[in-house]
């Protein structure tokens, strides 16, 4: 992923805002109880993070907010494709497994993607709370957030949902595939 400037043209946000105040309308059970209009104020008044969303959206992630922490203030978002994001695949886990690759390296890597992005990987916990608000990655998987424990051992976990169920499963970090990418969050 390339190095761009963080501000989106008034142009880019105005597209932006009405891409996600469409799906926000679309995708009513995702986020019982919200109103756009506060989640729009939100996004006006955060240039940075509209920025982050915008990234989210042209990798292919359909970002939507899933719900609100009414504690923080902050409404969350959650990448809502189908499948894991086409722009964000073929990617192994962390620098650290890019760099251990001697042949066949893969362009890129989920951990520095998503930080480029503003954005987190979804945790374990996430995954499941997002497979409850439809059926995602049935027939791709997406990298979530490692322990560190099995981060150390070489290992790095994915999820996905077959069967009515999600899985839960661990490769080798450095691993990488067509169909498996990575899953975001944002707080705004």
């Amino acid at each position: 992923m390339t190095k761009r400037n963080k501000e989106l043209s008034q142009e880019q946000r105005e597209e932006l805002l009405r891409t996600l105040k469409a799906r926000f309308e679309k995708n009513m059970n995702r986020h019982k109880g919200l109103e756009w209009a506060k989640v729009q104020a939100k996004l006006e008044a955060t240039t940075e993070k509209l920025w982050s969303l915008n990234e989210m959206e042209v990798t292919g992630g359909e970002p939507d907010v899933v719900s609100h922490d009414n504690k923080m203030g902050e409404y969350i978002f959650y990448d809502c494709s189908a499948e894991s994001p086409k722009g964000r695949r073929s990617v192994c886990y962390d620098r650290e497994a890019l760099e251990s690759r001697k042949n066949h390296k893969p362009e890129n890597n989920a951990i520095d993607m998503a930080t480029a992005m503003g954005i987190e990987l979804l945790t374990e916990e996430e995954y499941r709370e997002l497979q409850k608000l439809g059926n995602f990655d049935m027939k791709s998987s997406s990298w979530v957030q490692t322990p560190a424990n099995i981060r150390k051992l070489g290992g790095a976990i994915f999820c996905d949902y077959r069967y009515e169920t999600v899985f839960v499963y661990h490769n080798g970090a450095e691993s990488y595939y067509a169909a498996r990418g990575f899953r975001g969050s944002l707080r705004v």
